[in-house]
């Protein structure tokens, strides 16, 4: 991007919008626009200053962040990074937010607030640089979706039990994950997830998935079992997720580790542990996200005999972990979100034939061994 990222503040306190504004405006791409003290000013003020990115307070007078979002995205879709809370309460709010059409969310400092602010605003300078670049065209008069059909179960998936089914997720990742499992029959192979996502927030979105999905959903505990119908999703913070085998059975370890691709959790560990324990009975699954995390890890899981697919441009939020994992050959095709649940579905019955491992190499597609 060659002209800066014009950004509007709003927030209810004079004092962060000034912080964030000083923040924001040391990086010399990011062009703070306006701030508003409330989201009645900031209608005002998207329609006159056409800002590429919105930083949106979860928690607002008059009317909260998540009720303008529901109400802003039909009408004028764009990029949204919430200033979240650490509370509980903070934490369900950002959820909604997630789901009303936000893009992705930092949070605020609650110790160490001198050194905890600098690392807030050098996060949110990067989360900005990342929602410039999505795509939320698909929130254009958008209306309240009607319960999802779920997969139709056949009784292929009875006899898939040694079966695990690996997805990948970053940025938008929250609620492209709620349209596949959401679309998942009770009696789907096991499913282990790594969405790049803080210490605390996988819980309340575990628990969310949870109330909304056939299979059972939780925050993944150190050697939890990977079981048909159950969906474990690796905790936020310090460690890293791997899948081994114990005996007959698939089991997760959640163990301290360096970043990966720079996340922990991070895609890449999990995806490789998959290639290593669970071969060709696992399928991968790339979804939106910035970066290449899972990348190679997905190369090494068709490798291994693994079927894989990653979400296409068109449905992505960003179009950055899939395009990776498809360029690289370790996806075999690119599929639309609302088809993934059924083309794994589809896998898992035999009905998708397997495809040649191919990847783009000096803009050609050349097969590789």
């Amino acid at each position: 991007m060659n002209r800066k990222i014009k950004v509007l503040i709003v927030d209810d306190s004079a004092m962060v919008r000034q912080i964030l504004k000083d923040g924001l405006s040391r990086d010399e791409g990011i062009e703070v626009v306006g701030a508003a003290p409330d989201v009645f000013a900031a209608r005002d003020m998207i329609v006159r200053l056409k800002p590429d990115v919105l930083t949106l307070d979860v928690e607002m007078p008059k009317m909260d962040g998540v009720e303008f979002l529901r109400r802003l995205m039909p009408q004028y879709p764009i990029p949204v990074v919430m200033v979240s809370s650490l509370t509980v309460k903070g934490k369900k709010i950002t959820m909604d937010a997630l789901e009303a059409g936000a893009i992705d969310f930092v949070s605020k400092p609650t110790s160490d607030v001198a050194r905890g602010l600098s690392g807030m605003l050098s996060e949110l300078r990067t989360k900005i640089k990342i929602a410039s670049t999505a795509n939320v065209s698909h929130w254009k008069n958008k209306r309240v979706q009607k319960a999802v059909r779920t997969v139709e179960s056949s009784s292929s998936l009875a006899e898939s039990t040694d079966k695990v089914i690996v997805i990948g997720a970053s940025t938008g990742g929250t609620e492209a994950i709620r349209e596949v499992i959401e679309r998942f029959p009770r009696n789907t192979p096991g499913v282990v997830i790594v969405q790049h996502m803080p210490g605390g927030f996988t819980k309340v979105f575990s628990d969310r998935m949870n109330s909304l999905c056939q299979m059972e959903v939780k925050e993944a505990e150190n050697d939890d079992r990977v079981l048909q119908g159950r969906v474990l999703i690796a905790p936020g913070g310090e460690r890293q997720m791997t899948i081994v085998r114990s005996g007959g059975v698939y089991r997760v370890k959640l163990e301290e580790g360096e970043k990966v691709c720079g996340h922990r959790p991070s895609v890449e560990v999990l995806m490789q542990s998959a290639a290593l324990s669970v071969g060709s009975n696992a399928i991968g699954v790339m979804l939106t996200g910035m970066g290449h995390d899972g990348a190679d890890g997905m190369v090494a899981m068709r490798r291994a005999g693994a079927r894989t697919l990653a979400q296409d441009e068109a449905s992505c939020i960003v179009y950055g972990m899939p395009k990776e994992a498809y360029e690289r050959g370790g996806a075999e095709t690119l599929v639309p979100l609302n088809n993934i649940a059924s083309h794994v579905i589809s896998i898992l019955s035999g009905r998708v034939p397997v495809k040649t491992m191919t990847a783009k190499v000096n803009n050609e597609q050349r097969v590789i061994s």
